[in-house]
């Protein structure tokens, strides 16, 4: 049965893509969510679909799947043995005083790292440095955490374990072309031509472009425009509040009003968790709009202290064990979709949340009720075992705010020791790339060697192992997987393409590669990357056969292009990640990011076009 000569089966499909795209793009639901609502449909609909159970959950058995656990776990294996955050600190101190070195050492160093090591852990480790390289070289970090996201971003393109769409595109050339799986270094040498003409428009082009939304030097409670949200209370020798537990401030104002710090003869006592109770003298910190202050203040029989007297200082006194610092979500933490109160950062860590910034958005108010979103920027007023317990997680990626001056203070060794067991973990590292880069195993199974081996020789306990796993970028891999066999098996791909194709009567060859790359490219800057170039792949082999073209080559064009998607904050992790602490608005991914991505659509294109033909 047709429909305006589309078959109903592909009708389904397409449906389900749209559906799903929409979901993607809003956000109603996870992800990894919406991945796992496209298995249930797809089988469920396997009369339309073409695919039953079994091809339904095949993404979890997809070699590419099972690869990129791997690469995660590996990954953490690397991160653990210091080496990233001892170059962080050697970094530092070279670039210090130098904008110009200190953008070039930024990019130089993290694009090359992001080939072989997971980037999300790179630019994890390396965002806290490059926010306090910033302010002391005296430049807004702005300036320089979005080229560190893009120079990650393009570090991917070098080698096959470098992205997870590589390793996608490897399991399609596999079963879609007459060949075997792209090989460890087959497309570096495009992959350096890409990352080279990346990184000089980051130091010319890119640098004039990039604004400097963070002011240099700014104080936190400025920055985050908190200046009327802050003040100083004193005790009375009559208030009503003398005696009474910290904690209680909470309770008599339902939260409206929170206690941050207690000062009293010189001592500073961090509110949160704190069992003191006030006395007269004291000077409470409190963190509430004016007028629920000024209703608590009026209340308690409370003075005012000077307006404008609570400044980030007022936090880093050396006598005070608190002080503030900003927190960002990253995709992976557990917080996720959990609303302050329900996360218990405050009852379980000491960490008081005072702001939080959500791109544009600022929220200063009835914060216990805002659930938390990737890439949210947090204020927080936070003690040292609060910032060393989450430094070995996941779930907040902390940016200390004096990280240069203790580099300064101490060796490097004191700051970013090695683990004994580095040595071990590089050669196993390195027998994996070289392993798989010989051919002698497939990528897969030496890379779950390499797991093997580094568990059982210590260097990553197998809790770490599955800890280091970002399971709703998994999952959403092996959801939109099955939609690919669904495009091939209802001839919806066979339809797209020869849309596509009919641009050829009009267009060269080149044109309508370049085309496909422009295409891809957009889609992965709406929706994930993985999902693109499952849908795009099929579609490009598809039209290359029917063009009698290269079909590898039309493969790399959507391979490089969802793998290097920079207009967005959603295009890419990393670039979520940089969009908090960086202060950045939407439009600044599409002003830096859309000159590059026009760029390298046609270096990449023609980069193709040379090395593999038409």
């Amino acid at each position: 049965m047709v429909i305006a000569g589309v078959p109903t089966a592909a009708l389904v499909v397409f449906a389900l893509i749209g559906v799903a795209l929409v979901l993607f793009v809003s956000e109603v639901i996870p992800t990894d969510v919406t991945a796992i609502g496209i298995v249930v449909a797809l089988a469920a609909l396997e009369p339309w679909t073409g695919v039953g159970a079994r091809g339904a959950i095949s993404g979890f058995a997809n070699t590419a799947t099972v690869t990129i656990v791997a690469m995660y776990m590996l990954s953490a294996g690397i991160q653990r043995t210091g080496l990233v955050q001892r170059l962080g600190v050697h970094l530092a101190r070279l670039t210090r005083g130098s904008e110009t070195r200190a953008l070039a050492a930024t990019i130089g160093t993290t694009g090359p790292i992001a080939g072989v090591v997971n980037n999300t852990p790179v630019v994890a480790v390396f965002i806290p440095m490059i926010t306090d390289l910033a302010r002391e070289t005296g430049v807004s970090p702005s300036k320089l955490l979005l080229p560190l996201s893009y120079a990650a971003i393009l570090g991917g393109t070098l080698t096959l374990i470098g992205t997870s769409t590589n390793l996608l595109a490897s399991e399609f050339a596999a079963t879609l072309l007459d060949r075997g799986p792209i090989g460890m270094f087959e497309f570096t040498g495009l992959g350096a031509i890409v990352l080279l003409v990346g990184l000089a428009y980051l130091m010319t082009v890119g640098r004039w472009l990039t604004p400097a939304r963070v002011p240099v030097d700014a104080d936190l409670v400025e920055e985050f425009e908190l200046e009327d949200f802050l003040a100083e209370l004193r005790v009375g020798p009559d208030s009503d509040a003398i005696g009474l537990p910290v904690a209680a401030i909470d309770e008599r104002t339902d939260g409206t009003v929170t206690p941050l710090q207690i000062r009293r003869n010189g001592e500073t006592f961090l509110a949160a968790g704190s069992d003191q109770r006030l006395q007269a003298g004291d000077v409470v910190v409190v963190n509430g709009s004016r007028t629920t202050v000024n209703r608590f203040r009026q209340r308690l029989g409370l003075d005012r202290v000077d307006r404008g007297g609570v400044t980030e200082e007022t936090f880093t006194d050396a006598d005070s064990a608190d002080r503030l610092g900003k927190a960002v979500v990253p995709e992976t933490s557990r917080f996720l979709g959990e609303t302050l109160s329900e996360s218990r950062l405050k009852a379980f860590h000491g960490m008081t949340v005072l702001a939080i910034r959500r791109g544009n958005e600022l929220i200063r108010t009835d914060l216990s009720d805002v659930p938390l979103e990737a890439g949210d920027l947090l204020l927080v007023q936070t003690t040292p075992e609060s910032v060393e317990y989450f430094a070995d997680g996941d779930d907040l990626l902390v940016i200390h705010e004096d990280a240069l001056d203790r580099f300064e203070e101490a060796d490097a060794e004191e700051i970013a020791p090695l683990s004994p067991e580095t040595p071990v973990a590089v050669a196993i590292m390195a027998a994996v790339v070289g392993l798989a880069a010989l051919d002698v195993l497939p990528i897969v199974i030496a890379a779950l060697g390499g797991v093997f081996a580094m568990i059982v020789t210590g260097c990553l306990s197998s809790a770490d192992a599955y800890d280091a796993v970002s399971w709703n970028v998994v999952f959403l891999l092996a959801g939109v997987v099955p939609l690919g066999l669904a495009m091939e098996a209802t001839g919806g791909a066979a339809l797209i393409a020869e849309g596509l194709v009919a641009t050829g009567s009009v267009l060269p060859l080149v044109a309508v590669l370049l085309l496909f790359y422009v295409v891809t490219g957009l889609l992965a800057n709406v929706i994930t990357p993985v999902a693109t170039v499952v849908l795009m792949i099929p579609i490009a082999v598809d039209a290359a056969a029917r063009l009698d073209a290269n079909g590898f080559t039309f493969l790399l064009a959507v391979t490089f292009a969802s793998a290097t998607s920079f207009m967005t904050p959603v295009g890419y992790q990393t670039n979520l990640m940089v969009y908090g602490p960086g202060g950045y608005e939407f439009t600044d991914f599409l002003r830096v990011g859309g000159p590059l991505q026009l760029l390298l659509s046609i270096v990449t294109t023609l980069g193709i076009v040379a090395i593999w033909g038409l």
